[in-house]
């Protein structure tokens, strides 16, 4: 996987409106993906959704999407979307103990 730097990122999407606001790459990479999904209006999801997902599963949806003819697509936000859940919960079957909100966790935090 190829990350980018934020100057290339902005060059490519040409937001020059908006590129004074933008400070880290996830925000540059979550306004990227609104783009190609063509959702402008939902782009403070996408900036969320890449700052708290790891980016390799933002990637195999991202593709998953390319990978589809256009014609058969009636809104890539929705296929994204679906997509991404898809794999975060083929993820979470396959770590059964998961660092947010496991047993161990919260019987240690209630101690006290």
């Amino acid at each position: 996987m190829d990350l980018k730097k934020i100057s290339e990122l902005l060059t490519e999407l040409d937001l020059e409106k908006r590129r004074r606001y933008i400070k880290e790459e996830f925000q540059a990479y979550g306004l990227a993906l609104a783009e190609e999904l063509n959702d402008w209006k939902n782009k403070s999801l996408y900036i969320r959704l890449a700052k708290q997902y790891p980016r390799e599963l933002l990637e195999k949806a991202r593709y998953f999407i390319k990978d589809q003819s256009p014609g058969k697509i009636k809104s890539k936000a929705r296929l994204f979307m679906w997509k991404l859940k898809e794999l975060r919960e083929k993820e979470a079957k396959n770590e059964p103990f998961s660092k947010k909100g496991s047993f161990f966790q919260k019987s240690s935090s209630q101690k006290g």
